[in-house]
């Protein structure tokens, strides 16, 4: 916990410092683009953040059952027909995170109730070629997202690929890299371009599960650290977090399997088992060739795990 507190005054002293400097603020990108908010009624509502498109389903559902290469190859077929579209390399990046989550057992019941691991991060080392392929994805979805912002100020696909692709390098800095401090300003970017985002798309409901598990990872620190990072401008509340996260569960397009793999994880941390076997029913019947779930799902029952279902390390 000593790392989480010195981290959270790390945080504070930098956000003290250099607030003028902080990205992705409601209130910053308002001022800089005078028209954005006036404008967002105008912009159709058409792309990945209202629109449930086939072939990104498909690669979504591979991601969830597992299958990170074939994830990538339909992620990065969709990219090269929506050459625009930034949310086609945010999805490719989650297809390289998300494998680099699997090879640790990031999202397992052991990660999330071994506090050491939950607030501090993987034991060992990421895999190098793996993540430069994350960090090239993201960078690219930066740039088209930025510069769709710059063309078009308040575009809902941009702050909507801005808003994933911030909360992923979070995830990264926090969990695989640990950078602590890099990880927290991060999810107060994500946060940021969340709230900009929702206050007028409120039915975008995929972009609530970064708002909702920064709440809840925040939430699990000590008070001191809480307080710290709320007066560094970082919330955390673990009740809203989780009702932040269920919304995406509940009417999510492409992010509903990952936030419903967080809540049942969650609600394990909180000894809600009910709803946590509920959940992974769910997500077992969902996608009935993920060995990650079925595992989860007999574990919460009691059940032991067979073998085929216990990830290896690759």
């Amino acid at each position: 916990m000593r790392r989480a507190l010195t981290a959270a005054i790390s945080l504070v002293l930098f956000l003290t410092m250099s607030r003028e400097a902080a990205a992705g603020s409601l209130e910053k990108h308002s001022k800089k683009y005078p028209q954005a908010a006036a404008g967002a009624a105008s912009v159709p509502k058409q792309g990945p953040a209202f629109v449930t498109d086939p072939e990104l389903m498909d690669g979504f559902r591979l991601l969830y059952e597992q299958n990170f290469p074939g994830a990538r190859g339909k992620f990065t077929v969709w990219s090269a027909k929506h050459p625009t579209e930034a949310f086609g390399q945010v999805s490719l990046a989650a297809g390289y995170l998300f494998d680099e989550f699997n090879r640790h057992g990031v999202l397992t019941s052991e990660f999330f109730l071994d506090d050491e691991k939950f607030l501090h991060g993987i034991a060992g080392e990421a895999d190098p070629e793996r993540m430069k392929g994350f960090h090239t994805a993201i960078d690219k979805a930066r740039a088209m997202a930025t510069e769709k912002l710059r063309t078009t100020p308040g575009d809902p696909n941009a702050l909507f690929a801005l808003t994933m692709a911030a909360g992923m390098e979070s995830d990264d800095f926090s969990i695989v890299e640990k950078k602590h401090i890099d990880g927290l300003k991060r999810m107060k970017e994500a946060n940021d371009y969340a709230k900009e985002l929702l206050a007028n798309y409120p039915e975008v409901l995929d972009v609530y599960v970064a708002p909702g598990s920064a709440n809840y990872i925040i939430g699990c620190l000590s008070g001191t650290a809480r307080f710290l990072l709320w007066f560094g401008g970082i919330e955390g509340d673990k009740q809203l977090g989780m009702e932040e996260v269920d919304k995406t569960a509940t009417g999510g397009r492409y992010l509903k399997g990952f936030a419903q793999i967080l809540l049942a994880l969650s609600a394990r941390r909180e000894k809600q088992n009910a709803r946590a076997e509920a959940l992974l029913k769910t997500l077992t019947e969902e996608f009935p060739a993920s060995p990650l779930f079925a595992a989860e799902y007999a574990k919460v029952q009691g059940r032991p795990v067979p073998a085929q279902l216990t990830p290896t390390a690759q």
